[in-house]
């Protein structure tokens, strides 16, 4: 049972399932394997609440951040993962507790405009659509949603709408997508609120520190989400119970637990597990830049999303446009490009489609930043994680989120535990 005091601290991240071993509380040491955002911020929670625990951090490579990654050059400076984090108390709390409020700063609210372009023609995203698409048989797909493990286009019926959101959050088209994943407040899914859910938010709008901020805002870091990275690896280096393993591959939670004669019960896995090729999408990214001349026909706002397949490019989020910090030169605009490897098999496709999508001119930057691979979350694969192994914790992108909110939040609770 779910207290209002915790949809208070968590809000809708408790419909999420909590794979947490039931004898993690009993651990004198912990090995948190990963050492991506989830990774860190579950050491950092636990080893700053339980100072007596050791805490490991073990990572196959020799950086930290998994796939949260700044790519910067000459005062450009762009994210080739998440870039920004929507509302939410328990990322609040994390940014005040490693004090680096001074470095996180709410969106540009000029920057609120999406849009959604399919055939050449580009739309604004708007309720309107909504209603063009048929409100009634929205809301009876809805409502039929709350069954659980359906698709999102199964779940809302309004294509491209649907395409165009789940190819911009998860690389996937809409049929391909669990809905009780991707959006578990409207389908459902999980427990709910002791009092009507309103009550619950408005509950929670008292608990922000540094700022509250204001309905569908984002916020985000000078310097790019490497910045959170870095002021978390600088805590956790600064404890005395804390330690890394750099370069070491594991490579399965028993393994783990075995080679650090530990039960296997104090094993956190935050890395990938037991996915095969098959279940991960590949996405491409570029930082695009240009002079404000160059891109003045480009209004300002948050991007738009390209569900075409014929486009080699699935979205354009405007960069420079959406943070409260610069992220490129003055006079000039940045864009981050994103696009799918199934559509696509030449940088050069990319920069042509450009021309059309953003201007003619020849842009001042082109730079290919890095390839995502996403992993694929099908119809019911939410349902499927309440049989998941519990003889070890899980947390992280690869189980069962795909924003920042969900991991820290996530990590919030796993050491709620101890």
């Amino acid at each position: 049972m779910t207290s209002l005091k915790d949809w208070i601290r968590y809000g809708d991240e408790l419909r999420r399932p909590l794979c947490v071993a039931s004898d993690l509380d009993n651990s004198s040491a912990v090995c948190v394997v990963g050492a991506g955002l989830s990774g860190l911020t579950v050491a950092y929670r636990i080893a700053t609440k339980r100072p007596d625990i050791h805490v490991e951090i073990v990572e196959k490579s020799e950086r930290c951040g998994g796939v949260i990654e700044t790519w910067t050059q000459d005062g450009w400076i762009c994210d080739v993962a998440v870039n920004a984090t929507r509302a939410h108390p328990a990322f609040w709390r994390l940014v005040n507790d490693l004090d680096l409020g001074q470095l996180f700063s709410a969106s540009n609210p000029k920057a609120k405009a999406r849009w959604i372009s399919t055939k050449g023609r580009r739309r604004k995203l708007s309720p309107l659509l909504i209603f063009k698409g048929g409100p009634l048989k929205v809301w009876r797909a809805l409502k039929g949603a709350r069954q659980g493990t359906l698709s999102v286009a199964e779940a809302m019926p309004l294509a491209p709408v649907n395409d165009a959101m789940t190819l911009g959050i998860v690389n996937d088209r809409s049929a391909h997508v669990d809905a009780d994943f991707l959006m578990p407040s409207l389908t459902r899914f999980g427990t709910e609120p002791p009092v009507k859910w309103k009550r619950v938010k408005d509950m929670m709008n008292g608990t922000y520190p540094l700022f509250t901020p204001k309905p569908g805002s984002t916020a985000s870091f000078e310097g790019g989400m490497q910045t959170l990275i870095d002021g978390l690896v600088h805590r956790l280096e600064s404890l005395d119970n804390v330690s890394f393993t750099m370069n070491a591959p594991p490579d399965t939670p028993k393994e783990v637990a075995e080679a650090r004669n530990m039960p296997l019960s104090s094993v956190i896995w935050c890395a990938p597990l037991r996915r095969t090729a098959r279940e991960f999408t590949e996405l491409n990214v570029y930082a695009v830049g240009y002079t404000e001349a160059q891109v003045s026909s480009v209004k300002v706002g948050y991007g738009t999303l390209i569900p075409d397949e014929t486009c080699p490019v699935s979205g354009i989020l405007h960069e420079s446009d959406v943070h409260g910090s610069p992220r490129a030169p003055a006079g000039h605009r940045l864009f981050r490009v994103m696009a799918p490897s199934v559509r696509s098999s030449s940088h050069e496709e990319v920069e042509a489609s450009l021309r059309h999508l953003l201007s003619e001119s020849t842009p001042v930057v082109f730079e290919h930043i890095g390839v995502r691979r996403i992993p694929s979350y099908p119809p019911g694969y939410m349902a499927s994680l309440m049989s998941e192994d519990q003889s070890f914790t899980r947390a992280g992108w690869f189980f069962s989120g795909v924003s920042v909110t969900h991991v820290v939040a996530e990590a919030e609770r796993i050491a709620d535990r101890f």
